[in-house]
C-alpha cells in the first residue's frame, strides 16, 4: 500500500502557515535554541559525574569506577525511560508546550540539588533531573516533527538542523564548566565540581524563559487539548512530578541490573499498547509499529556502546590516554565536546548528501546498520591502540579523539534520523508515546552501557588489559549487528509501507 492510501485511512493535520528562515518554520530555529540551553544543562554535568562520584563518594579509590559506571548509565537510562510518561501527560493531559516548561522547572530543581556534597541528596537531585527531562526532551523533538507535513522533504534535514542545536550545547557546556571547576573556583588537584552543577542549573532556567518567551510563535502548536486549557492540570502533573520522583531514586538504588529487568517489562508493555493501536487503525499501521519496534532493539545495541563516552571513556581518557600535548595538558572534560564539534561540522554535510543522493537515499534500517558500523569501527580503533600502541602505560591522545569522531559519524546516521523516523511511523494519537519508546530504547542501551563499564573498568578500576578485553567485545556486538540490519533492511521496508 502506498503513502498515499495510508494518509487517506488517517488524515494528517493541517498545518499553520510559517514564515521560513533559511528554507524552514521559524518556530524550528525558537526550538533549537531551546534544545541549546537545555543541553547545555545536561552535558554540563555528564563529564563530571561518574568523577565527582568516585572523588566525593570514595574517596578518590579506582576501586569506585566500576560503581560510578553503574550509576551513571541507571541515571541515563531512567532519564530516557521517563520520556514515555512525558510523552504521555503532553498527548493526554498537558499538551506539549506545558510538558516542557513544566519539565524545564523540575530539571532546574534537580541541578540545584545534585550540588548539594551529600549522597542521598546527590540521588535524589539526579531522580528529579530524571522526571523533568522525562516531560521535557520527548516533547520537543514530537514539536520539530509537527512543524512539518509528513511528506515535506525538508523534515529529515530539519530534523538534523535541530540536532545541532542540541551539539552546540554540549560543545560548550564541557569546556565551560570544567574551566570554571577547575581554573575558577577550584583546581587540576581539587576541582570544584558544585560549580558545574549550579552552571547547568542557570543554563536550564536560560532554556525555559527562552521557550516560554517564545512559544507564540507556534501559532497553537502543542498547545493543550481541548476542555484543559485551566492550570489545574498542571497542578495535577506537579503533584504526579512529586510523587515520581521518590521512585526514581528508588530505582537508582535498585541497581543497575535489576533496573534492566524493569526497563525490558516497561519496553514489552510499551510495544503491546503502540501495536495494539496500530491494529486498531488498520494494517497499514499495524506494519509501521512493527517496522519501529525493530529498529528500536538495534538502537539498544547501539547506545549501549555509544554511551562509553560518559564512563569508561571518561576513566580511560584520565588514566590511560597521553593527554600531554606538548608541554599542555588535554583536559579530560574537552573530551565530552569532541562529539559535539564532529557533529556540528559534519551535520550539514550529512544532511546534504541524504538530499543529494535524492531516489538513491539510504532507506531508513540502512541508515541504522551505517550507524553501528560506524560504532564498530570506532571501537576497532581502540582495540588496535590498546593492543599495539601502549607506551609507558599509555594509548596516542589521537586515537580517542578520533574515536569520539568515527562515532559521531555513526550518530548522524541513525539518531536524527530515529526522531524523524518516530514521527512518520508512530499511530498519529500515540506520536508523543511512540517518541517515548524511541527514548525507551535509548535508555536501555544507556543502562547496559553503565553495566558493560563497568565490566571494563573491573573491581580495582580500568587496565590496559580490561580495557583491551571489554572494547574488542563492542567490536564484535556492533559489528555484527550492522551486518544484520543490513540483511533484514529489505523487510522492514516492507513493513513501513512506502515511508522513507
Amino acid at each position: 500500500m502506498s503513502v498515499d492510501t495510508a494518509a487517506k485511512s488517517v488524515p494528517e493535520p493541517a498545518l499553520p502557515e510559517f514564515k521560513t528562515t533559511l528554507g524552514h518554520p521559524r518556530p524550528l530555529w525558537m526550538l533549537f535554541m531551546t534544545e541549546f540551553w537545555e543541553r547545555f544543562a545536561f552535558y554540563g554535568i555528564r563529564w563530571a559525574l561518574v568523577l565527582y562520584i568516585v572523588a566525593q563518594f570514595f574517596e578518590g579509590d579506582s576501586a569506585g569506577q566500576a560503581a560510578a559506571s553503574r550509576t551513571y548509565g541507571a541515571y541515563l537510562a531512567l532519564v530516557y525511560a521517563a520520556a514515555i510518561f512525558g510523552g504521555y501527560v503532553a498527548d493526554r493531559v498537558l499538551g506539549y508546550q506545558r510538558s516542557i516548561l513544566t519539565g524545564a522547572v523540575i530539571m532546574a530543581a534537580g541541578l540545584f540539588m545534585v550540588a548539594m556534597p551529600n549522597k542521598e541528596i546527590f540521588e535524589l537531585g539526579l531522580a528529579t533531573i530524571i522526571i523533568g527531562n522525562g516531560l521535557f526532551k520527548p516533547n520537543i523533538s514530537t514539536m520539530v516533527g509537527k512543524l512539518y507535513g509528513l511528506k515535506d522533504e525538508r523534515r529529515d534535514s530539519g530534523f538534523t538542523i535541530f540536532y545541532m542545536g542540541i551539539n552546540i550545547g554540549a560543545m560548550i557546556a564541557p569546556v565551560l564548566t570544567q574551566y570554571l571547576a577547575e581554573s575558577v573556583f577550584g583546581t587540576k588537584a581539587m576541582p570544584s565540581y558544585k560549580m558545574v552543577f549550579i552552571a547547568s542549573g542557570i543554563g536550564m532556567l536560560i532554556s525555559l524563559a527562552w521557550f516560554y518567551v517564545g512559544r507564540a510563535g507556534l501559532k497553537g502548536i502543542g498547545a493543550p487539548p481541548a476542555g484543559a486549557e485551566g492550570y489545574g492540570r498542571i497542578v495535577m502533573v506537579f503533584i504526579g512530578a512529586i510523587v515520581a520522583i521518590p521512585v526514581a531514586f528508588f530505582l537508582l538504588s535498585t541497581g543497575a541490573t535489576a533496573l534492566a529487568w524493569i526497563l525490558g517489562v516497561m519496553f514489552i508493555a510499551l510495544a503491546v499498547l503502540l501495536l495494539v493501536e496500530g491494529i486498531r487503525e488498520g494494517k497499514v499501521q499495524r506494519d509501521r509499529v512493527i517496522a519501529m519496534l525493530i529498529i528500536f532493539t538495534f538502537n539498544v545495541m547501539f547506545w549501549m556502546f555509544f554511551e562509553q563516552a560518559g564512563s569508561s571513556f571518561t576513566f580511560l581518557a584520565d588514566n590511560i590516554v597521553n593527554r600531554n600535548l606538548g608541554g599542555w595538558e588535554f583536559p579530560t572534560a574537552w573530551f565530552q565536546s569532541v562529539n559535539s564539534v564532529a557533529i556540528i561540522t559534519l551535520a550539514p554535510i550529512i544532511a546534504w548528501i541524504w538530499i543529494k543522493l535524492g531516489r538513491a537515499n539510504p532507506s531508513i534500517p540502512r541508515k541504522f546498520g551505517l550507524g553501528l558500523l560506524f560504532n564498530g569501527a570506532a571501537f576497532a580503533l581502540l582495540m588496535v591502540a590498546l593492543s599495539s600502541m601502549v607506551v609507558d602505560g599509555k594509548i596516542p591522545f589521537w586515537t580517542l579523539f578520533m574515536v569520539y569522531v568515527i562515532q559521531s559519524v555513526g550518530e548522524l546516521c541513525l539518531s536524527p534520523i530515529g526522531l524523524s523516523m518516530v514521527t512518520k511511523l508512530a499511530p498519529v494519537r500515540l506520536v508523543g508515546f511512540g517518541m517515548g519508546g524511541w527514548f525507551l530504547s535509548t535508555g536501555i542501551g544507556n543502562n547496559m552501557s553503565g553495566i558493560f563499564a563497568g565490566v571494563v573498568s573491573g573491581e580495582g578500576g580500568m587496565t590496559v588489559e580490561s580495557a583491551l578485553k571489554g572494547y574488542t567485545f563492542g567490536f564484535w556486538a556492533l559489528i555484527i549487528s550492522g551486518v544484520v540490519l543490513f540483511l533484514v533492511a529489505p523487510l522492514i521496508n516492507k513493513l513501513m509501507h512506502g515511508v522513507k
